[in-house]
């Protein structure tokens, strides 16, 4: 295969919304590549539950000036004044874009779109398709994607390395065991988030920050990573893929119990249940320690069955199979890792610091989210911003760009890595930093995620799935604890 088959005007890494929606976003007469690190569906945009918020043909004396509010106060009032007027003022056509993609948001009786209400939103403003809203999203804009002839959908891709070259950008990518180097003069990462450098979290296996790491390693500045987001209502069973009780089960009325079956959050909060997700979980560790215990609850069974499994059919569901009834039980919950606010700094076109290369979706940071994420703003930053960075590099596609080739070396005589690396990352980071920081943690975990980190930098070892992984969760435990101490 010689090195210039490879070549594209533009490589997307991940498939998620953000990555789908930025190529599906581009003219048609440009060859794009989407790299999808597993199957399809497997991405944390699937598992979105609550839905999208926009001020879409406002009812209720909704008002993008409304919506704005409410991502400043939920952000600390530390967001980034043009990425949030950015977000709020095109979120209507996004809205209307997807819809004519084919998503198929909740209607009520009159058929006009439904809108559900979330934590620290003041009106109903998210569009939702029941509680799988992410999967039917992803699902829209997939099927358009895979219409389009000029788009290469590659599943089961891992990209091992990504390097700047002198014509754009090269990436060594493992393919059924084999490693190909595919090139292009653009790139955009939409890798995702960095749940799985936690012991418990909402996301899906491939998070482990490579987009953020593959950044970092280019001189990509990364903004804020110590900024996570610990959704408060994780269904408790102790998995280390956490299934998510939805914001919009609080939204739609449902009371937070401590362990003596007791609502609290009046002790914290005026908001009650619906303060935002930071908010709401600090007070859940906070009341854990008046109690000793880790035991807290939802109620929300006085809504009844039929409407339950009418408007939460996935979670209602889900609950059966682990026997419960959320018409008549309540749900164990807990806090757990869900949602990254920093990573890969972008401007408002989704342009990182590095010439060429793009970043959207949960590996970057483009300000709007603050200090703590406004639900179901997340769909809408990669929905906004994907489209701004297709509409960036389109402008820019005039311009002569010669196929270029590249080749990456290989280690010889490397070994794998060794066992239980990742997990060891997953300690220290579950102990160091959950949603209360604990400093003396911090500082030793420190310690010895840079010890790690090093040794895998230095190594001689097979450049696989594992190495990858396992490098890229270091190098984002680096940076995290790096902050906080």
């Amino acid at each position: 295969m010689d090195n210039y088959s490879n070549y594209y005007d533009t490589v997307i890494v991940g498939a998620g919304v953000g990555g789908l929606y930025t190529a599906v976003c581009m003219p048609e007469t440009t060859r794009i590549l989407v790299i999808c690190k597993r199957g399809a569906e497997v991405c944390n945009s699937h598992l979105a539950q609550g839905g999208v918020a926009a001020v879409y043909k406002p009812v209720d004396d909704d008002n993008i000036n409304l919506h704005t509010e409410d991502t400043f106060i939920a952000g600390g009032f530390k967001n980034n004044p043009d990425s949030v007027k950015v977000l709020v003022t095109e979120a209507a056509a996004e809205i209307e874009h997807i819809i004519s993609l084919g998503t198929d948001f909740d209607r009520d009786e009159n058929g006009e779109l439904d809108r559900t209400l979330e934590g620290g939103h003041s009106r109903r403003r998210i569009f939702h398709h029941r509680d799988s809203t992410g999967a039917e999203v992803t699902r829209a804009i997939r099927d358009a994607v895979k219409k389009r002839k000029n788009i290469t959908f590659l599943e089961d891709a891992l990209m091992c390395r990504l390097v700047k070259t002198d014509g754009g950008f090269a990436a060594d990518v493992l393919v059924n065991g084999e490693h190909i180097t595919y090139t292009a003069p653009y790139f955009v990462l939409a890798t995702g988030g960095i749940g799985r450098v936690y012991d418990f979290t909402t996301n899906t296996a491939i998070a482990t920050g490579d987009g953020i790491t593959a950044a970092y390693e280019m001189g990509a500045t990364i903004r804020d990573l110590s900024l996570i987001q610990f959704h408060p209502t994780a269904y408790h069973d102790n998995s280390r893929e956490c299934f998510l009780i939805s914001e919009s089960v609080r939204g739609e009325g449902a009371y937070l119990l401590n362990c003596n079956k007791e609502r609290f959050m009046h002790r914290y909060d005026d908001r009650l249940e619906l303060a935002p997700r930071d908010v709401v979980s600090r007070s859940i560790i906070l009341e854990s320690r008046e109690t000793g215990s880790d035991e807290f609850y939802l109620d929300i069974a006085y809504k009844g069955k039929e409407y339950l499994s009418e408007r939460f059919p996935m979670i209602y569901e889900f609950l059966l199979t682990q026997g419960i009834d959320m018409a008549k039980d309540l749900i164990p919950i807990y806090p757990c890792q869900h949602y990254l606010m920093g990573g890969i700094n972008v401007n408002t076109y989704a342009q990182t610091d590095v010439n060429g290369l793009y970043a959207v979706g949960e590996c970057s940071h483009t300000g709007v989210h603050g200090n703590n994420r406004l639900a179901s703003n997340s769909l809408l930053e990669a929905l906004v911003f994907g489209h701004r960075a297709a509409d960036s590099i389109s402008a820019k596609l005039d311009e002569a760009h010669e196929p270029f080739g590249y080749e990456f070396d290989l280690p010889e005589n490397a070994e794998h890595i060794p066992t239980g690396i990742r997990t060891e990352i997953r300690h220290i980071m579950q102990k160091a930093y959950f949603v209360i920081p604990d400093k003396q943690q911090a500082l030793a975990g420190f310690e010895r995620v840079c010890e790690i980190k090093k040794m895998l930098e230095t190594g001689n070892y097979i450049i696989d799935r594992d190495f990858v992984e396992a490098k890229s969760l270091a190098t984002v435990a680096y940076i995290i604890l790096k902050e906080v101490i």
